[in-house]
């Protein structure tokens, strides 16, 4: 029995797509949890021990991805119950347990992201994430645990609300308005493809060689600049090869009033310099080619139709 702590996000939803598709039988958990892919749930409060304790009850294999508010305050009240009692609970069932992650812990990187980057946080929200990540794999470390952290860049994909991409691009694009991009349109800036993540999680779960260590998720390579982008997008879904640059200024601004802009300002270092995301090391060990760009695009802008 597979077990998805966080019901209801994007990834959790790919994982639960391909999970079906092979069969297997799994449950989603989270607050108030909708089945889809034949799963079955449960309600949890996963930052309350006995729940999560329960939730994990019966699993073989634990994926981690709930889906937080984007406020550090919510961060700093949740993140670390939230893992601890994952840890536990995975601990005293004999579970196994993925971790999906971001790279906020790495800070501002020269060159590519791997999976030997040092973490270097340069943000509240970089801190709190480092922490979480070092915990977990210190467990996995000292034979307390059997664990992975799959990590992920900026992610895009079908009916994927929280991604920027889709919310500056694509649905602008699909609505006739201009794209919009933020802080600098002149940076590489890598995008993981969600359904890409599904598949990787299946086939990383399915191998007894991937635990206790980093795996990157599937990213396409080269990385494209912002401006790279909105063309190929503009031409894929037949819309006008314009934006406008969203400013340091106009999101200081709007931090003022808008709670998710003030969350944006310590984050702003991932727009005006490159982030280059390299998942060589998954793509070699399973022989996996990640999806283009273009055809990504293409999947997505079918969506609107």
């Amino acid at each position: 029995m597979y077990t998805i702590l966080g019901a209801g996000g994007t990834v959790a939803n790919e994982f639960s797509k391909v999970l079906s598709q092979n069969n297997v039988a799994h449950t989603l958990v989270g607050r108030n949890p909708k089945s889809i892919n034949g799963a079955f749930t449960k309600s949890a409060d996963l930052t309350n021990a006995t729940e999560t304790d329960e939730a994990v009850k019966g699993s073989s294999i634990v994926l981690l991805c709930p889906g937080l508010q984007y406020d550090i305050r919510i961060w700093n009240e949740k993140w670390s119950a939230i893992m601890t009692n994952a840890i536990n609970a995975c601990k005293k069932h004999n579970a196994k347990l993925i971790f999906f992650d971001n790279v906020y812990m790495l800070g501002k990187v020269t060159g590519a992201m791997t999976e030997a980057t040092p973490y270097n946080p340069v943000s509240k929200k970089g801190e709190l994430r480092a922490k979480i990540a070092t915990q977990l794999m210190e467990e996995a470390k000292a034979g307390n645990l059997t664990a992975m952290i799959a990590r992920a860049a900026d992610f895009y994909g079908p009916n994927c609300s929280t991604s920027f991409l889709n919310l500056l691009v694509f649905d602008k694009m699909a609505k006739g308005k201009k794209a919009q991009w933020m802080v600098n349109d002149k940076v590489l800036h890598s995008f993981t493809f969600t359904p890409d993540c599904g598949k990787a999680l299946w086939m990383l779960s399915q191998n007894e060689n991937a635990w206790n260590q980093i795996w990157h998720m599937p990213t396409a390579a080269p990385a494209l600049t912002g401006r790279e982008i909105i063309s190929l997008a503009s031409r894929i879904f037949n819309a006008p090869d314009k934006h406008f640059i969203i400013g340091k200024g106009m999101i200081a601004m709007l931090g003022i009033f808008m709670r998710l802009m003030y969350e944006m300002k310590e984050m702003l270092y991932q727009y005006d310099s490159d982030y280059i995301f390299d998942s060589a090391k998954f793509n070699r060990a399973f022989n996996f080619q990640p999806t283009t760009y273009k055809a990504g695009f293409e999947i997505i802008a079918a969506t609107y139709k």
